[in-house]
Formats: C-alpha cells, structure tokens, sequence
C-alpha cells in the first residue's frame, strides 16, 4: 500500500508539474519574443527556433521508434506548417517589433474563438448554443476594444495588431483541417517536421529579405533564442505531447485563459509594459468571452486545445 501512495503521488506531482511547465513556459515566450525581436530580425528569429527545435524533436521522435509520416501526412504537415509555424508564429513575432508581449498574448488568445466559430462547419460542425454565441460576441466584442486605441492612433501602430487578429484566424484554420485529417505518424516526428518545414521557410523569407545580415547578437537576444529553442518550442511541445495522452480537454484548455494572464504579468514586471485603460477593459472583456467559449465547447479535440497556449 505505501508504495502504491507513494507511486500516486509521484503521478500527481509529474502532473502538476507539466501544467506548470505549459502555463509558465508558453505564457512567458511573448515576452522572449519582444526581447529577442529587439536585436534579431523577426523572420530569422522565428525560422532559427524552430529549425533548432524541430531537428531536436524529429530526432527524439525516431529514436523513440517513431513512423515516417505516410503521403497523407505530409499534405497536412504542409498546411499546418504554413497555417502555424509561418503564419501562426511568425506573424507574432513580426508583430511584436511594435506590439506589447501582454497585448499580443490576449490578442492570440482570440484564436479559441475562430476555432468555436469554425468549428460549426463542415460534416462534423457544432451547432452554436446561445452561451457560446453570447461568449463568441463578448470575445470579439473584447478583442474591438483592444484595437480600438490603435485605431484612434493614440497607442501604436494599427496595421501589427490586426496582422495578429489574422494570424489567430489563419491558426484557427489550420487546427480545424487538421482535426479532419487526422494524421499517423507519432507525435514527436509530426511535430518536428512540423516545425522543420516552418522553420525553413522562415529561414527562406529571411534570407531573401537580408534579415541575416541585420542580427545583432547581443546577450538578451541569445539568451531569447535560447529559451524560445529549448523551452517554447522544445520542452512545451514535448511536455505537451505528453498531456494530450492524460489530460482532459478542458484542463488543456484552461492554457487558453492563464498563459495571456501570465504574459500579462510577465510583460509589466520584466519590460513596465502597460495598457491604456480602453485596452485593458477589452482585455477583460475577451478573456471573459473566451472563458465562456472554452468551457461550453462540446467536443473539444486534443489538437485544438493548444489554441491560445503560446507563440
């Protein structure tokens, strides 16, 4: 008996800690994002981290008696590569050149929305519920608010905060199609190929763009890479992997509404970020809405439920 105790605890204590590890790592990679951005151009950036991560994880995964992704798997690895990684990600850290970490993060957080909309259509759509309408217009009606200082002029540029409103949508998207694709290569390889082929069209579009020759390697922005490459991307997804096999969707899904809070904070204790007062009443607006959104999802799958979660 003790020993069964004991092993139970362990089990706990292991699940306790990966939580900790995706509300932590994934909430605060906005903030390396803005750290990083400030001295190394945004497209090698995000290209160099997710080649480093993705070669890592690829690795892992074969290691581990992994599969070879078949022919299908690719046509989806492709999509979710582009829909994810280059525009998924590489929009945040463009954005983030102007855009404050916290702001960015509940911006992001928006994509629980575009999922619950998208996800009424096709054969396998949702209807709506009057909940979940009433959560999808004080979302949307949050995220307004938010923009609207920027729209006024009066807090920064408007054209990056919109560009992350499209790249919430444009992720939204990709996880829909993948949830009706499916795929059968293990995790670990899906996800690093996944990541390879981001990752070297990001590296692509920074090479045709000159961007290499613009990085400045100072201290904080090696350090910045270096976290986003071992932990936010590395660490996070592996640890993720391991979630989807154990948790419930909705404990996954609290991701959507605790790591912008914890970017949030982050972003005002580290960088004094701050946010207009307009700003931050949208900010609570859309968190309420997507809190709404995210407990009465019905049928969540293990893929949508990193929406939200980090960039």
């Amino acid at each position: 008996m003790p020993d069964i105790l004991q092993e139970d605890s362990r089990a706990r204590l292991k699940f306790v800690a990966a939580f900790a590890v995706m509300y932590l790592v994934w909430g605060s990679t906005y903030l390396f994002i803005r750290i990083g951005v400030a001295d190394i151009p945004p497209a090698v950036l995000a290209g160099l981290r997710f080649l480093f991560a993705g070669t890592a994880l690829t690795i892992a995964g074969f290691a581990r008696g992994g599969r070879w992704p078949d022919r299908r798997d690719w046509v989806t690895l492709v999509v979710l590569a582009i829909g994810l990684v280059v525009i998924g990600n590489g929009v945040v850290t463009w954005a983030e050149q102007w855009i404050p970490s916290g702001e960015a993060a509940f911006i992001v957080a928006g994509s629980a929305l575009f999922i619950a909309l998208f996800g009424t259509l096709g054969p396998r759509g949702e209807r709506l519920i009057p909940v979940t309408v009433i959560g999808l217009i004080l979302g949307f009606a949050g995220t307004a608010l938010m923009l609207l200082p920027r729209i006024r002029g009066v807090h920064g540029p408007l054209a990056p905060a919109l560009a992350l409103v499209g790249s919430s949508c444009c992720w939204a998207a990709a996880a829909m199609y993948s949830r009706s694709r499916g795929f059968t290569a293990s995790p670990l390889v899906f996800t690093g190929l996944q990541m390879l082929l981001g990752g070297s069209v990001l590296a692509g579009i920074a090479l045709a763009t000159g961007q290499f020759g613009r990085i400045h390697w100072t201290l904080p922005a090696t350090v910045a890479l270096a976290y986003l490459t071992l932990f936010g991307s590395g660490l996070a997804y592996a640890t993720y992997n391991w979630l989807i096999h154990r948790a419930r969707p909705a404990q996954l899904g609290t991701t959507a509404y605790v790591n912008p809070a914890v970017a949030l904070l982050l972003g005002w204790a580290v960088l004094g970020e701050e946010l207009s007062p307009v700003a931050f009443l949208g900010v609570g607006v859309m968190f309420f809405g997507v809190v709404i959104v995210n407990l009465r999802r019905r049928r969540p799958s293990r893929l949508l439920t990193k929406t939200g979660t980090g960039a």
